[in-house]
């Protein structure tokens, strides 16, 4: 019999309230062995019971009690939840006394893994709370509430029981050969694949620039001393974060922020100045400098507009070209006359009048992400899920390129489609999956 679990359901630290949550058979019974309140006796689910709960001889706290009966429970089974003032050592306390009354102290993730197993959630709308929880982004966030929902785990079941009733019909084939005319047979079963291939390209086509909704998209801002990228990426951060000064080698290490724009979230580098130099640890930075360059998504090339191109900007160019994928050349100071010659793929502005700004963001964002995406249409983010979707489709595509199978084959293809989605509700997962993505949770979900 699976041992009733305790947890601090609440981040621990200062507040108005903190919640110990039990769940198993024996929720209740260990609540009633501890708590003092009126009908005690015959607690009924759902209500909210004000009372004294003991924690050692004498020493109550008063708090609140609820009780969930199971299968109506988060987890499906009984649950108790304790509503505490909220006090890191006061939750720590009552947490003590719930596993001396015959708890035990559960698992990162075991309240959701239960949930899972008792078939209050599939495995996709379990991921999809830790996007809930970590998101960073508006987008990502819309997403994660999407898969929650149940979007996700609809469409991919509607595809899994087309396929069952698709390889039924392979099978009566397959059993009765003389009464199935194998040619019609295997085109109406090509052009039903058809149509659930498409399903599953549509997530994938809205869901391609998904990842940069969690991931973020990286941006390093490169260029010589003194040119303003500090300034610049203040104005992109909107707050005073690097240190803006006259003096040349200022940034020596990378300084990294994030942003959210229009739902999704920039990861900003501001790296050290390249040039040439002597000093060992500026060196060090403008080495890192050229590492960024070549990892980012996209690259600023900050330039003074106010200035022809210099020595080291022509050097820091040149470097680019070799190894940066989307440079755009941000074209400061132009507050001041323009002396620097014009640049393919240019936006000009000023750090110090905050002027385009929001379109160099805009700038950044359409040259990752193609197209807009539509949040109206189901969006992945989790990249273990679009990988699956691309893994079934994949095997989908080769079905129907190959020219006329035999009904075997086809028969072995889908059950092996159907398999691979099954990743992702958690109906073909095996065991040490599901513990790796519930061990992601925190304690007390």
């Amino acid at each position: 019999m699976e041992k009733c679990i305790a947890a601090i359901a609440t981040p621990l630290g200062t507040g108005a309230v903190a919640i110990v949550r039990l769940s198993g058979k024996d929720s209740l019974k260990i609540a009633q062995s501890i708590f003092i309140s009126k009908n005690m006796q015959d607690v009924q689910p759902r209500h909210m019971y004000f009372g004294r709960l003991c924690l050692e001889e004498n020493v109550f706290e008063q708090c609140l009690m609820v009780y969930f009966k199971a299968p109506f429970s988060y987890t499906g089974q009984d649950v108790v939840e304790f509503q505490i003032h909220g006090g890191v050592l006061l939750a720590q306390k009552v947490l003590e006394r719930v596993l001396q009354a015959g708890a035990v102290l559960a698992e990162p993730g075991e309240f959701s893994k239960r949930a899972f197993l008792n078939g209050k959630i599939t495995l996709d709308k379990a991921e999809a709370i830790i996007g809930e929880i970590n998101a960073e982004s508006e987008g990502e966030l819309v997403s994660s509430l999407q898969v929650t929902n149940g979007a996700l785990a609809q469409r991919i079941l509607s595809v899994q029981e087309s396929l069952k009733t698709i390889l039924a019909e392979l099978e009566v084939g397959m059993d009765y050969p003389d009464e199935t005319e194998e040619t019609k047979l295997k085109t109406n079963v090509f052009s039903r694949l058809k149509k659930l291939s498409g399903e599953l390209e549509e997530i994938l086509e809205n869901s391609k620039s998904a990842k940069y909704l969690s991931d973020g998209i990286n941006v390093a801002l490169v260029g010589r001393t003194n040119v303003g990228k500090s300034s610049i990426m203040n104005a992109l951060l909107g707050k005073e974060r690097a240190i803006v000064t006259d003096i040349q080698g200022t940034t020596r290490d990378q300084i990294v922020e994030s942003f959210s724009f229009d739902g999704v979230k920039f990861n900003l580098t501001d790296t050290a100045g390249i040039r040439d130099t002597e000093d060992f640890v500026e060196s060090l930075g403008i080495e890192k400098s050229k590492q960024s360059a070549k990892a980012a998504d996209v690259v600023l090339f900050v330039l003074d507009g106010s200035e022809p191109m210099s020595e080291d900007d022509k050097q820091i160019e040149k470097l680019l070209q070799q190894s940066a994928k989307n440079v755009v050349y941000v074209i400061n100071k132009t507050d001041k006359k323009r002396l620097l010659p014009k640049k393919d793929n240019e936006i000009e502005v000023s750090a110090l009048q905050n002027k385009n700004i929001s379109a160099l963001k805009e700038k950044i964002k359409k040259l990752v992400i193609e197209k807009e995406i539509d949040f109206n249409k189901l969006v992945i983010t989790n990249q273990r899920q679009f990988g699956i979707l691309q893994e079934a489709e994949n095997v989908m595509q080769e079905v129907l390129k190959e020219q006329m199978p035999s009904l075997d084959i086809v028969a072995m293809q889908i059950k092996k489609i159907w398999q691979i989605l099954g990743k992702i509700t958690g109906n073909t997962e095996n065991e040490d999956i599901i513990d790796l993505i519930f061990s992601k949770f925190c304690l007390g979900k």
